[in-house]
């Protein structure tokens, strides 16, 4: 079996080879990068299956490395910063982590992360090939089509910008019209039940969906109150 590929980003060369060493014990295979600029280089050329992101580097920072990645894959990428704050937490979430983990971290922690996010990725390629194989690989609606063959997004007649979760929560909640899915069902369907994560990052992409697409004449997002979302076709 081919060993998944990981690209560890992280300026201090002894903790990322440290993280190497957990890694390559369970049989995965690693490469090392130091700063903002190398990260993407080894991006190109590794081609990392994922990738742990240290969010203080020199020069182009981990937050800069992720909105860049995102730009052209959506790779699986867990956040490392000794920042716990909430609104950290949340701004890696918005712009396109998958996991956000605090250092120190245990060592068995972060492996279980990182097979957690993996087989979640696994799961969620399943899924969306089922999905696609059950509902067709796309949806329509006025001023609005969600295609998922292509992973774009059409809103009056403008492509729209829209990173991978946002675009697969979108798909999903379209696909099934006017029921009603909890914060919880959602994090299941997209992000997996493996998700190490709370039901915030839901309202997150939400909140981001929403900024981009306005209700349509006949359709909207709309929130249950005290319950989760819905897309709403009147």
């Amino acid at each position: 079996m081919e060993k998944k590929r990981i690209l560890i980003v992280d300026d201090d060369e002894n903790i990322a080879e440290l993280i190497s060493l957990y890694l390559v014990k369970e049989c995965f295979d690693t490469e090392i990068a130091g700063d903002g600029e190398a990260a993407l280089a080894k991006f190109k050329e590794y081609q990392p299956q994922l990738i742990l992101l240290d969010i203080m580097l020199p020069g182009m920072d981990g937050y800069d490395v992720c909105r860049e990645i995102r730009k052209s894959s959506n790779v699986p990428i867990i956040m490392l910063s000794a920042k716990g704050e909430v609104f950290d937490k949340v701004l890696g979430l918005k712009i396109g982590a998958d996991d956000y983990i605090i250092k120190p971290f245990d060592s068995n922690e972060l492996v279980a992360r990182v097979q957690a996010v993996l087989r979640r990725v696994h799961q969620n390629e399943e899924a969306m090939e089922q999905q696609v194989e059950e509902n067709g690989d796309w949806v329509k609606y006025d001023g609005l089509t969600v295609n998922m063959n292509s992973y774009s997004v059409i809103y009056n007649g403008d492509m729209i910008d829209m990173p991978p979760k946002e675009m697969e929560l979108l798909y999903f909640l379209a696909s099934n019209p006017n029921q009603v899915f909890t914060r919880e069902q959602l994090l299941d369907q997209i992000w997996g039940y493996d998700y190490i994560g709370d039901t915030r990052t839901v309202d997150v992409h939400v909140k981001r969906i929403r900024e981009k697409i306005k209700d349509g004449s006949n359709w909207s997002i709309a929130t249950v109150w005290g319950i989760g979302y819905k897309f709403e076709v009147k």
